[in-house]
């Protein structure tokens, strides 16, 4: 089995020498080759890298019109003549003593093999708490927005090995550099397996984090989330939403101002009656694709799944009402702020 280790760069020229002989040291009596595809650096990372050839396995690709480290690394996959491609930064912070351990899961029948900084076992060394947060909230996005990564504990790793098949003949056009995340939705693979690993410091050279890959990321979510229908899947829930808010809004007004019920009952009816309205029309149309459970266990799982959405919108029925705000804008106003809610806990839950 022919390995190859695909190495984006940009200004890494001072990394190059240690990465390449730690690479060589894990992998000794593997059959391997390592692609660095550089973009140009203005400190000349290719030329040193063309100079390390002569001692190690090393293909160099230059690239002058075109930058990216996700474009880089798919450049990578198409000049790479391994049956096993690991995809790994040039700044020591992926330490290549790991690479056997993900080839081992490989050889085992993972097709993906993820080296993860939040399974049992892996950290983070010496991140400020503000890299911390980002990191984490990156994460619980990507979990949120595609359901199919959500058992996946590191989406955003960019250490990773994977089978040449998962990728091969596949479409793949990422925005940013969290390409891993790509390969996990549009990728063919069964298995997907986690190992821990420590996240080191930068052994030269500056972080690539900014705004702007902050923003590319969010971009990246959102095209993914069109590719796997879940905006779609969003424009129907909020159609069928709106026909909860007309059955919420008239059942309210019936019971409270026809009946005798007051205000907590005539809410708590007009909202079980809007609940049972969305769940069917869910379950007709907006999830019909997901229904591996019972019609019974969709139907207790959705209106579990609706007590989240549910206490916010009857804390701003009776908080905003306390305060002088006419009831039926107060209700429309609780609808609107647990909608996101709502869609959520439904979409991982009750459907999930």
């Amino acid at each position: 089995m022919r390995i190859s280790i695909i190495v984006p760069t940009y200004n890494e020229r001072d990394n190059l020498e240690e990465l390449f002989k730690r690479i060589s040291g894990s992998l000794r009596g593997h059959d391997f080759e390592i692609v660095v595809v550089d973009d140009d650096s203005p400190d000349k990372t290719w030329e040193k890298a063309q100079k390390l050839s002569k001692i190690y396995p090393v293909k160099v690709i230059r690239r002058k019109n075109e930058k990216g480290l996700s474009s880089a690394v798919i450049r990578g996959f198409s000049e790479a003549e391994g049956d096993v491609f690991v995809v790994m930064d040039a700044d020591l912070q992926h330490p290549p003593e790991v690479i056997p351990k993900l080839i081992e899961r490989i050889e085992n029948g993972a097709d993906i093999a993820v080296a993860s900084r939040y399974v049992k076992g892996g950290k983070v060394e010496n991140w400020y708490w503000y890299r911390r947060l980002i990191s984490k909230g990156a994460i619980m996005i990507g979990r949120v927005a595609l359901p199919k990564i959500r058992h996946v504990r590191d989406p955003v790793s960019g250490f990773f090995a994977l089978k040449r098949e998962v990728v091969e003949g596949i479409e793949l056009n990422p925005v940013g550099f969290k390409i891993l995340l790509e390969i996990l939705i549009k990728g063919r693979y069964s298995r997907i397996e986690e190992i821990p690993f420590t996240f080191g410091l930068r052994n030269a050279g500056e972080s690539k984090l900014s705004q702007k890959q902050i923003f590319n990321y969010l971009r990246h979510l959102w095209r993914l989330m069109k590719w796997e229908g879940e905006i779609d899947r969003l424009v129907k829930f909020s159609i069928v939403g709106f026909t909860g808010v007309i059955v919420n809004e008239f059942f309210l007004w019936l019971f409270f101002e026809k009946t005798d019920l007051g205000l907590v009952l005539a809410g708590l009816f007009s909202y079980e009656l809007s609940v049972l309205n969305n769940f069917l029309w869910n379950d007709i149309w907006t999830f019909r694709d997901l229904k591996n459970v019972p019609f019974l266990k969709r139907l207790v799982n959705f209106h579990l799944a609706s007590i989240a959405g549910g206490a916010v919108q009857l804390a701003f029925l009776y908080g905003l009402t306390y305060i002088g705000i006419p009831y039926l804008i107060s209700n429309l106003i609780g609808i609107l702020i647990s909608f996101i809610v709502r869609f959520i806990v439904s979409r991982h839950w009750a459907w999930g």
